[in-house]
């Protein structure tokens, strides 16, 4: 992607003529409007708007924020300029299952994501093997009640320190502090299958199979200190019969919880979501 690729987000309250401010201030400053989509929410009265451009000449991302600040105390924005030549990184977090990070390493080397995974982080050994074949930085963080407060500073330090982008929990098996999640907001994805809150527990799986349920998912969604309650990203389902048995169960679970997670991640990479309150808006292409 050029240097001279960018994407603007914008939010703020639904006011007339915020498009038309938007995009002459745009094509004044010589830009060429690649893909535009926007969203009035009815309820919040909140207005919504995801713009990609193209300069031929070279301009940096300050030089836009610049040109737009007048707009942006105009209308009181919340407003991000991305350059898309630069590469978001990201650090992924597992415990001992690695469908969900497997596919991840796999769609980024395949041009699918793009994004740089700056470390894989684990509370076991098991992906340590996983992180070596693809020359990636891992990190053994062995996690207790004693240690959780240190564990997750260090995690916080690393974040800072290397301007990450994205925290993606690939079937971490830990629960964040309401202080990091707090504090890292809109920052960190989460998988989990879509049976919680009705089976809740180690083995949800098994509870499915027990009850003869006849739908499978699971969500992606941001972490917030209400576990399991962030706003949602993105979900898929597959539809099941008698014939499945637990194992059968885990492994259709599995496909679609490394697919929905993903697909998240994408969409968190380009800048597609933005975020509505405990909701989502989410700009797919």
């Amino acid at each position: 992607m050029s240097e001279n690729n960018f994407i603007i987000t914008l939010s703020c309250e639904d006011r007339p003529f915020i498009v038309a401010n938007i995009t002459s201030r745009l094509a004044e400053l010589g830009a060429n409007i690649e893909t535009s989509n926007q969203f009035w929410d009815k309820e919040s009265n909140y207005f919504f708007m995801r713009i990609q451009i193209a300069f031929q000449n070279k301009i940096t991302v300050k030089e836009i924020q610049t040109a737009l600040n007048p707009i942006i105390a105009k209308f009181n924005m919340q407003l991000s300029i991305t350059n898309m030549a630069v590469q978001p990184k990201i650090i992924i977090m597992v415990s001992k299952f690695d469908h969900a990070l497997r596919r991840l390493l796999y769609q980024i080397k395949i041009g699918r994501l793009n994004a740089k995974v700056l470390a894989i982080i684990s509370n076991h050994e098991n992906a340590r093997s996983i992180a070596q074949s693809e020359n990636i930085d891992f990190f053994h963080w062995p996690i207790n009640k004693e240690n959780k407060f240190i564990q997750e500073q260090k995690l916080l330090n690393f974040f800072v320190e290397n301007n990450v982008d994205l925290i993606v929990l690939a079937r971490y098996m830990q629960i964040l502090s309401a202080e990091l999640a707090n504090k890292l907001a809109g920052k960190i994805i989460n998988i989990h299958h879509s049976f919680l809150p009705s089976f809740k527990g180690a083995k949800p799986y098994h509870q499915a199979f027990e009850r003869g349920v006849k739908i499978i998912g699971a969500t992606a969604h941001y972490v917030t200190p209400e576990l399991d309650e962030g706003p949602i990203i993105e979900q898929d389902i597959a539809h099941i019969d008698h014939t499945y048995n637990v194992k059968t169960m885990i492994m259709e679970g599995e496909e679609i919880e490394s697919r929905v997670l993903a697909r998240a991640v994408r969409l968190h990479l380009e800048k597609r979501i933005m975020l509505n309150g405990k909701k989502t808006i989410i700009f797919k292409g």
